[in-house]
């Protein structure tokens, strides 16, 4: 039977690993119920549905560039063939699955240049096995990043090893399709320049720089060529960048760029499981005495890491500062890995003072990040290396976080340190098995993939079919969305991101967090036309249906509601418009001491308020009077809000005055969170969380 298996040809295993992964994941990902990194999900399916229809990039029919154009494209087939959504959704996770799998493939050919062919197939395994293996379950270029910049990294060692031109031009190639893919690959262009330059200095010789010549003036070209070009075009070399322009622009501050890039540094030690980093510290310590193609593995992974980290901590010094991001940077995991694997193909040196040394730098490291900075709801879409500590919060040695990577790095630290060179495969095989443990709570844990979809849907949409509006909807016609900003953000996100009827959005204050392509439009207050909404031109939006949220009440027919958010689908009589009107509610939903709500062309009905509480900020029950006066006399309701954040409905007979019907609603007790909650600057008197108005005509 052994013999059999020998005889299997490495190209077979290879297969079999890519296929099994696919498998895995293709299982794994039918229980992402919905999307939750947004925008960039919406953007993303957005692009590859106006991709499919038109034969062009835009969002929300807005024309767009700088985002990635090969994402896109792979996902169009998958929304030209379904028209249904929520089967599209289906099936461009099951094309992530695949996709991401074959990254099997140049961490296979990168680790089989440095060592045998079984730890070859290991390091094809661990690629697979990582924790971000789980962005194979959302429409983000992970997905095609990660093999895409693992073949970058092999055709740069290929180059470093044999710098010609024919090297040279598949490296080029490389490049521009690491750029298709994501903007972030243009930190790949100083990692060019300074690889030759690592590699030379591992080598100690200066004629190693003589045959990479030919890249140092190709770059000097295409550097001028860039120049020139958009100086006669009068823009800047940021607008290359397009939809990513602002990165370019503005300054940056010296010491917060420096601490975020020590940051992410930090953080990919410790998602790499630290042994990898200290593997690299090594290798660059004794570099002289390495084989030539580890030290071209060595030069390519060293300038990979400087160049990647730094341009992702800067980024996120300036517009991610409440996280670091291993999403940008967890396609350096196979690199480090392969390390690991020559080190074990070259019999485990370990040099007694380089060793300690390494391996000392590699665990400090891990323990001066700050974790309770950075872990929290960030973490969820960017830091998935934080989110196994975040899952046994409850369980922590000592209950710190520092002490318990300590405690964990020490013993993956003196597995490397101690193992016997015959058993040293036992440091990857232990990799591989920490990668798994480690992607189950980053997949299915409390903080995971799978909770966060399952708790945006419930934001966004619960209880209802997630293309309810399509269903509800004759083919052609199309539904406008208004937010207000009293629902939570993913009433529009989910919708638009399910229903291929759902089009235009529209907003009264602001647009939706990172929205783009969405109109302001105003509320007449007087005249014929009160209530009626008009855009920046004073136009009247004439729309046939409407998604609104439970403030909004216009002259149609209701067509379905889902009543958890407040949400309603409505079929419009008339101009897009609000007969409600409510005042005393802030954007966030707070309430003051008062509320009042009042509805226009009103014959009567029930209204039902749902509110709760915040107990940070009032640790008692509050009381809530709702009030309708007609000549004097009216209904009161009273009902008690619990101190738990627990949501309560509220529901009040209305009867009309003059043709409109007001409902003035009273908190008590109220707070100043200045004067309750410590280091709070929110100098408000506040109430109550209003979530929703039900409005029930003739009730």
């Amino acid at each position: 039977m052994t013999d059999r298996l020998a005889r299997v040809p490495g190209w077979a295993w290879l297969a079999a690993i890519v296929g099994l992964s696919w498998l895995l994941r293709l299982w794994l990902v039918r229980g992402m119920a919905a999307p939750f990194v947004f925008v960039d999900e919406a953007i993303y399916t957005e692009l590859a549905r106006s991709l499919a229809d038109t034969g062009s990039f835009a969002v929300r029919e807005t024309a767009v560039s700088g985002y990635s154009i090969l994402y896109p494209a792979l996902l169009a087939p998958v929304y030209a063939l379904f028209d249904n959504l929520v089967d599209a959704y289906a099936a461009a996770k099951a094309t992530n699955a695949v996709v991401m799998s074959l990254a099997a493939i140049p961490s296979y050919l990168l680790a089989r240049r440095v060592a045998g062919e079984r730890l070859a197939l290991l390091g094809a395994a661990i690629a697979v096995v990582v924790p971000s293996m789980a962005y194979t379950g959302t429409m983000t270029t992970e997905s095609l990043f990660y093999p895409v910049a693992l073949g970058f990294a092999f055709v740069l060692v290929r180059y470093l090893e044999r710098p010609g031109w024919g090297w040279l031009a598949a490296l080029v190639v490389a490049l521009a399709v690491a750029f298709a893919t994501r903007s972030q690959s243009l930190a790949f262009v100083p990692a060019l320049a300074t690889a030759p330059l690592l590699l030379a200095l591992l080598r100690s010789r200066r004629s190693a720089l003589r045959p990479f010549v030919p890249l140092y003036a190709l770059g000097a070209a295409a550097a001028i060529g860039l120049v020139v070009l958009q100086a006669v075009r009068g823009r800047s070399l940021s607008d290359l960048l397009g939809a990513y322009s602002i990165v370019g622009e503005g300054g940056y501050d010296v010491d917060q760029v420096l601490r975020f890039w020590l940051w992410h540094v930090e953080e990919l030690d410790l998602y790499v499981g630290i042994v990898p980093f200290a593997a690299l510290l090594l290798a660059l310590m004794v570099g002289r005495g390495l084989p030539g193609r580890l030290q071209e593995h060595v030069a390519a992974t060293a300038v990979l890491v400087f160049w990647s980290t730094l341009a992702v901590g800067t980024f996120a010094s300036r517009f991610a500062s409440d996280r670091v991001q291993d999403r940008y940077l967890f396609f350096l995991a196979p690199l480090l890995v392969v390390i690991v694997l020559a080190w074990v193909e070259l019999g485990a040196p370990r040099p007694r003072v380089p060793t300690l040394a390494s391996a000392a730098v590699a665990l400090a490291l891990v323990l001066v990040f700050p974790y309770v900075r950075f872990i929290g709801e960030p973490a969820k879409s960017d830091s998935l290396g934080l989110i196994p500590l975040w899952t046994i919060n409850e369980h922590l040695v000592a209950g710190r976080y520092w002490t318990t990577v300590a405690v964990v790095g020490a013993a993956v630290l003196a597995l490397y340190l101690l193992v016997p060179a015959r058993y040293a495969v036992a440091v990857p095989l232990v990799l591989l098995v920490l990668f798994a443990v480690l992607s189950r709570p980053v997949w299915s844990g409390p903080h995971g993939f799978v909770a966060a979809g399952i708790g945006a849907l419930r934001q966004g949409n619960p209880g209802l079919a997630r293309d309810w509006i399509d269903r509800a909807v004759p083919a052609g016609d199309e539904v406008a969305v208004l937010w207000t900003g009293r629902a939570d953000r993913f009433t529009v996100n989910m919708n638009e991101f399910f229903n291929r009827r759902v089009g235009q959005v529209y907003y009264t204050d602001q647009p939706t967090p990172g929205g783009f392509g969405e109109i302001p439009v105003t509320r007449l207050t007087d005249g014929v036309r009160a209530g009626v909404f008009v855009d920046p031109d004073g136009k009247v939006v004439e729309v046939p249906y409407a998604l609104l949220d439970g403030s909004v009440i216009p002259d149609g027919e209701l067509v379905d509601r889902n009543e958890t958010v407040g949400t309603a689908l409505w079929s419009l009589t008339g101009p897009l418009s609000s007969r409600a009107e409510v005042t005393g509610l802030y954007p966030d939903t707070w309430s003051g001491p008062r509320v009042r709500w009042r509805l226009l062309r009103c014959e009567g009905g029930r209204l039902t308020a749902t509110v709760h509480g915040d107990p940070s900020l009032v640790t008692q029950a509050q009381l809530l009077r709702a009030a309708n006066r007609v000549d004097g006399a009216g209904v009161d309701t009273i009902a008690r809000v619990p101190p738990t954040g627990e949501r309560v409905s509220v529901p009040i007979r209305v009867k009309p005055s003059d043709g409109t019907c007001t409902v003035d609603y009273t908190v008590t007790p109220t707070a100043n969170p200045s004067e309750v909650i410590p280091g709070s600057t929110d100098d408000r008197e506040l109430g109550l969380h209003f979530d929703a108005f039900l409005w029930e005509p003739g009730r």
